[in-house]
């Protein structure tokens, strides 16, 4: 369109330079030397045919500033009728093409500009919604991260905490056989201790017992009858709850133990458990976070894509305005100019046919 316009332009001043020197005084003088009427047999009548019709031709020619009517207009004066009508018919034939060719394009630029637009729309539509996603998916990705740090971390922290605990767990142990041992080895020694002396005291109850005369001489005054020791059997007592109590505190120590053992063992079942659900959180939430990338990365590849689009189709519609623009905005007066030439044109071979010029004056 811009081509077709451009070389409009410059044909419409090559005819009019060339008007110019065609309607000089020199070349009127010229042509009427160079033409010899007796052998063009112009009539009079003729020549009137010719003056009104042209006249017609470079008034709208005037209105208009279209050359090719001016040129038009002065060939009505020189050439044959029959090359007249013909040039007539083919003008208004081009102009009738001219116009139908630009209806076309103003349909055309119509339409373009309606799709463009709503194209346009739509695309950025999807930007905004790409935009959101990305920005949702990079928050899920965000969040996936710090709650896989943390599961990592707790992990971390409760193998250190089963790490200690196995330490406690072996220290306990520890003191628990040294407590135990010196338990045993305490009752054994006391139950030595007790054997010896109820094993005296047995014997000596035992000759007590015993009627037997003295043997040798009475015993001297003051002197009196050997009997057991009263303090000999709270001893043998004591020792025995000492015994008792070392017995005591060699169970308590035992279930102290088993109760040690079996929450350390709760502990480290509990704390496996944790660690290996941890684990396959953290698995469940990688393969998430994964899939999320992956979705990002291809949604910054369909955001990108459409930025693309709506660049092509700025362009397209800065085209559309360059291609456009002058032929929307002088449309009708383009339109209506043409109507009017096409009718000069048809006025004009009215005339050369037979018609009065005055009823076109009347009718104008």
């Amino acid at each position: 369109w811009e081509e077709r316009q451009k070389t409009r332009q410059l044909e419409m001043e090559a005819v009019s330079k060339a008007l110019e020197v065609l309607s000089g005084d020199d070349a009127h003088d010229l042509f009427t030397r160079t033409f010899n009427p007796a052998l063009l047999q112009v009539s009079s009548g003729s020549d009137d045919k010719r003056v009104a019709a042209s006249k017609v031709l470079f008034a709208v020619a005037s209105k208009f500033h279209n050359p090719r009517l001016s040129a038009l207009a002065y060939q009505v004066k020189l050439d044959a009728f029959t090359r007249v009508k013909k040039a007539i018919d083919d003008m208004i034939e081009q102009l009738l093409k001219e116009k139908d060719d630009e209806i076309k394009h103003k349909d055309f630029c119509n339409d373009e500009f309606n799709t463009n637009q709503l194209q346009t729309e739509k695309k950025d539509r999807q930007k905004r919604d790409l935009t959101a996603m990305m920005e949702d998916l990079e928050m899920t990705i965000k969040s996936l991260t710090e709650a896989i740090d943390t599961l990592k971390a707790e992990i971390s922290e409760m193998q250190v905490q089963l790490k200690r605990a196995g330490e406690d767990r072996e220290l306990q142990n520890k003191e628990f056989q040294t407590t135990v041992a010196d338990q045993r080895e305490t009752q054994k020694l006391l139950k030595a201790a007790l054997s010896f002396l109820k094993d005296f005291y047995a014997k000596k109850e035992a000759l007590l017992q015993q009627k037997q005369e003295p043997v040798g001489p009475p015993p001297p005054s003051g002197f009196e009858t050997y009997k057991n020791n009263a303090a000999s059997g709270g001893v043998m007592q004591l020792i025995e709850q000492i015994v008792a109590d070392a017995k005591s505190m060699e169970a308590e120590a035992i279930k102290a133990e088993e109760d040690s053992q079996k929450a350390y063992e709760d502990f480290v079942k509990d704390t496996n458990a944790s660690i290996e659900a941890k684990s396959k959180d953290i698995v469940e939430k990688s393969e998430v976070k994964a899939r999320a990338e992956g979705e990002l990365v291809e949604t910054k590849e369909a955001k990108e894509a459409v930025i693309l689009e709506l660049e092509q189709l700025s362009n397209y519609n800065a085209q559309l305005h360059q291609s456009c623009d002058f032929v929307l905005k002088n449309f009708d007066l383009r339109q209506t100019a043409r109507d009017e030439e096409i009718e000069a044109l048809r006025q004009a071979k009215a005339i050369l046919s037979g018609a009065k010029f005055d009823n076109f004056l009347q009718r104008s």
